[in-house]
């Protein structure tokens, strides 16, 4: 047991151990081949290909495989359920060739007939991120087992489809859900796929069970013959238990900022910052449109310059974040753009803002209230909630907090409406066409999670989406992209705050880490623990 580990973390540590206790004896028993990793959330939602979502790959991409995976190498991606793909010199169609040898969990072979089902009764109709990227495929061809060929309406380009592999195409097994409601199908939390690891057991507020697919596709793997994900909300849970030797390994940021130097020196275990490079998240204020006075834009921009970013990075995150300029953040090489609207942090002007925009200090001292629901996936989207109501509150503006759990939260904001702001830490997965431009797309109908709910729109803006996502040329889609940020820093729909992204920190005994820059939502094939 390391020095370091105090009566405290003893304390904290037993929920772990009583999540332990409760696996079936086989699970249980003292072999190499069982990884126990720390869970902070339970999803409402484990199939990705209906919620592209890293809650829900973390456990599920284990299990379900997307057509291709992101790569360190110089391709960017690394082929799975596809071997290759081309696309037509017109962008109205993508061959995918698919690898041969594949079978699902239950036993029945591959096909293309999967990945057309896929494609289009799920990932085009259902998906948050493929209702957009999708919109317009009109058929999957497939000549024979194979071979899918996409076709498009409107040419759309190779470059963003490529890019889009490893988060919208989790492909599902036709014959498990054609004919059946997909959305309440029982494989979405017993779930079916290719993957190294096959569905085990799920004992809600405690683990979650998969096993080794011991007929994977690819020789030798996976080297684990078991991962556990032990449920523990609490990020001082966590760090307690990889010290105590409970768990092998916490990802995103599952340990608390202010505890990393600390558990970094502890021996047999180590800080690593590699496997999200691809996973920038964005820390923003989403907005009811529908609601007075957000719908005054000298309303948005007050509460904009409300906001003091740099004490959010610095305070918040303790410096692991970087202040954010617009919807694209500053480390995308190819789309980032400085030159659009900043929003100082200035009190004096917020005040002005407000009382141009008829909203005049009460006697109270107040001018209007607001109901502020901040998202409960992450301790920093919490705190950020906090101190937001404080800023506003420094403006004249009462903001009451409303906390929920994460089904809950997802429902108020993205069904029901329920709020004035919220607080998310939406993806930027390399290309706004994946999933940013949804956050201020309108049209989204309700249900739509990670979508804009906030009942925003603009013509201009909706405009130019659908044109940047059906321009082939790379250089004029960065041009469409620039413009794309200047209208959202000048408008507001939301107000971006921070960017930012995650540690792990695992046991020194496991191999096979951060071997992609998507690496904590991939299929973890060759991890092992020595």
């Amino acid at each position: 047991m390391p020095l370091s580990l105090t009566r405290r973390a003893l304390l904290l540590s037993s929920a772990a151990l009583l999540a332990m206790q409760a696996l079936p004896t086989s699970a249980r028993a003292a072999t190499s081949g069982r990884i126990t990793i720390a869970a902070d959330s339970e999803p409402a939602q484990l199939n990705p290909a209906i919620a592209a979502s890293n809650g829900t790959f973390f456990i599920a991409s284990k299990v379900i495989e997307p057509l291709a995976e992101a790569a360190y190498d110089g391709t960017g991606l690394r082929p799975l359920l596809a071997t290759g793909w081309e696309g037509s010199e017109d962008g109205l169609s993508v061959t995918f060739h698919l690898r041969d040898g594949v079978r699902w969990h239950d036993g029945k072979p591959f096909t293309s007939a999967d990945v057309a089902f896929s494609a289009l009764q799920v990932w085009k109709p259902m998906q948050n991120i493929g209702r957009t990227l999708l919109a317009n495929l009109t058929a999957v061809d497939t000549p024979d087992a194979k071979t899918a060929i996409f076709r498009f309406s409107k040419p759309t380009p190779l470059q963003l489809i490529e890019k889009a592999l490893p988060v919208v195409s989790s492909v599902l097994p036709k014959h498990v859900y054609e004919g059946t409601d997909i959305a309440r199908n029982p494989a979405n939390s017993a779930l079916i796929g290719t993957g190294p690891f096959v569905w085990g057991d799920y004992k809600p507020g405690q683990y979650y069970l998969l096993k080794r697919n011991p007929s994977y596709w690819q020789p030798d793997l996976p080297r684990a013959e078991e991962l556990v994900f032990t449920v523990l909300p609490d990020r001082a849970s966590a760090a307690s238990a990889l010290e105590a030797g409970d768990v092998q390994l916490a990802a995103f940021s599952a340990v608390p900022l202010v505890d990393l130097a600390r558990i970094g020196a502890v021996p047999g275990l180590a800080v690593i910052t590699k496997g999200y490079e691809a996973l920038t998240y964005q820390l923003i204020v989403e907005i009811n449109h529908r609601n007075e006075p957000l719908a005054n834009l000298k309303v948005r921009q007050a509460i904009a310059h409300a906001i003091d970013k740099k004490f959010v990075r610095d305070t918040i995150f303790l410096g692991h974040a970087t202040e954010a300029t617009g919807p694209v953040p500053t480390n995308d090489p190819t789309f980032y753009t400085s030159d659009v609207t900043p929003h100082a942090f200035d009190i004096e002007k917020a005040k002005a803002l407000l009382d141009e925009a008829g909203y005049p200090v009460g006697a109270d001292g107040k001018r209007f209230a607001l109901k502020l629901l901040p998202a409960p996936y992450f301790t920093e989207t919490r705190q950020f909630g906090d101190y937001l109501r404080q800023a506003l509150a420094a403006v004249g503006i009462e903001a009451t907090i409303v906390a929920q759990d994460a089904p809950g939260h997802l429902k108020a904001v993205y069904t029901d409406h329920d709020f004035d702001l919220a607080v998310a830490p939406p993806v930027f997965r390399a290309d706004p066409a994946i999933s940013t431009t949804n956050l201020v797309r309108s049209g989204l109908p309700a249900g739509v999670n990670f979508s804009n709910q906030g009942g925003y729109s603009n013509a201009e803006l909706d405009k130019l989406i659908d044109t940047a996502l059906t321009t082939l040329d790379p250089a004029k889609r960065v041009e469409l992209y620039h413009r794309f940020q200047q209208l959202v820093t000048q408008d507001l729909p939301l107000i971006n705050v921070v960017d930012w992204t995650f540690t792990s920190v695992a046991a020194t005994q496991l191999s096979g880490l951060a071997t992609n820059p998507r690496w904590a939502v991939s299929n973890w094939a060759e991890l092992a623990l020595a």
